[in-house]
């Protein structure tokens, strides 16, 4: 690790405890909503660090509160706990334990990054306020942060700001990610259900083709990118798979159309649903056939606030430097379910070095891909310098 880190003494001494507790999630992973024993170690941690716990919050998160002092403002700080539904494929000795579970996007590393940041809280309290520490469920598009707010999360445990990180792999560890403004894309999941009526292959003037309808739709839906958004915006439509029939000579009387949609702008993203509404309908009704659409807004655009993200570069410029804050590159489309959150209350996500070559450089959502646990005390640095910069004693 660079000796430009500036890290607290008492976060590095304990890094290798924290190392230790990542990898023990790592084996054991858990699906969203199904945290039930990554929630119980969360829980028992920060209870014993003397934070006050709530647990079951929606659903399968925790809410650890730390007031010190009789400062008046607050702050909030996610970290994301669940896995995905894939076959790890690394052969570390701490795998997955879990055949066709794995924590294949970091979010072991994130749990483990906040709780050492916990502790370093705990043990020091250099600061003048609430600490609210969320340990959210289900990021991986399922709603876990609306789940949350639904819970009533900002109400019971009042944020000023609340941030979020999360690792990058092909970005230098010790090397940040953060930009003000649209910071991650929305992510709209479409599910297009076309009901014609099926005939046999040879006599299709006699039934409805929905098979058909698709392909045209398809290929339409392609023209809201050329014709209907700003060249200066970004966004993407994207058809997935198409699913429809299960032999050579008939011709099937309904046909799936999944696709998702991204954008960085939520004008944009309105624009984009309306005009899919509006082809897929009108090419449904030429073709004789009807249309349902299941349209699944997973994520909005995440949008950094300037105050906020300012408060962000200036505790990573400390830990750092500024010379290793990067803005986000352009034509990255990826998603997060913070930007619920953020809609709610202001505040940061930033990006954390997890590697450019080598071990951390694999990307998320691969069955090779691990948390680069180099990354875990830099992060941990970043949350005490950003806590202690907020509430200010």
């Amino acid at each position: 690790m660079s000796q430009t880190i500036n890290i607290d003494p008492a976060i590095r001494e304990q890094a290798t405890e924290f190392v230790e507790l990542r990898r023990r999630i790592h084996a054991h992973p858990e699906l969203g909503f199904e945290e039930l024993e990554t929630s119980r170690l969360v829980s028992e941690r920060l209870k014993a660090w003397g934070y006050e716990v709530t647990e079951g919050v929606g659903g399968t998160g925790v809410v650890g509160r730390l007031k010190v002092g009789d400062g008046p403002r607050s702050i909030g700080i996610r970290a994301d706990m669940d896995a995905l539904p894939i076959i790890e494929d690394t052969g570390l000795p701490y795998a997955s334990q879990v055949h066709g579970k794995m924590h294949a996007c970091g979010h072991d590393g994130h749990t483990a990054i906040l709780l050492a940041a916990a502790r370093y809280f705990a043990e020091t309290r250099r600061f003048d306020g609430t600490l609210n520490l969320i340990f959210q469920p289900a990021e991986e598009g399922m709603g876990g942060a609306v789940r949350m707010m639904e819970d009533g999360l900002f109400e019971r445990f009042p944020c000023d700001a609340v941030y979020a990180l999360h690792n990058a792999p092909g970005v230098p560890v010790g090397y940040f990610v953060v930009q003000s403004g649209a910071m991650m894309a929305s992510a709209d999941l479409v599910t297009i259900t076309l009901s014609g009526e099926g005939m046999h292959g040879a006599m299709p003037h006699l039934g409805r083709d929905p098979v058909v309808a698709a392909a045209s739709i398809v290929m339409a839906l392609q023209t809201i990118m050329s014709r209907n958004v700003s060249p200066a915006e970004s966004a993407v439509v994207t058809v997935g798979a198409i699913q429809a029939g299960t032999a050579h000579n008939v011709v099937p009387s309904t046909a799936t159309i999944l696709m998702t949609v991204r954008t960085l702008n939520n004008g944009v993203q309105q624009l984009i649903e309306t005009r899919l509404r509006e082809i897929v309908e009108s090419q449904a009704r030429s073709f004789g056939v009807t249309a349902h659409i299941d349209y699944q807004a997973v994520t909005r655009v995440l949008i950094n606030t300037e105050k906020e993200t300012a408060q962000a570069r200036q505790a990573i410029a400390r830990v750092v430097g500024a010379n290793n804050i990067l803005p986000m590159p352009p034509g990255m489309m990826g998603s997060e379910d913070f930007s619920w959150m953020l809609e709610k209350v202001p505040g940061c996500y930033v990006a954390l070095g997890n590697g450019a070559t080598g071990h951390g450089s694999c990307m998320i959502h691969n069955p090779g891909y691990d948390f680069n646990d180099q990354a875990l005390p830099i992060g941990a640095g970043y949350w005490a310098a950003l806590v202690e910069q907020y509430l200010s004693v």
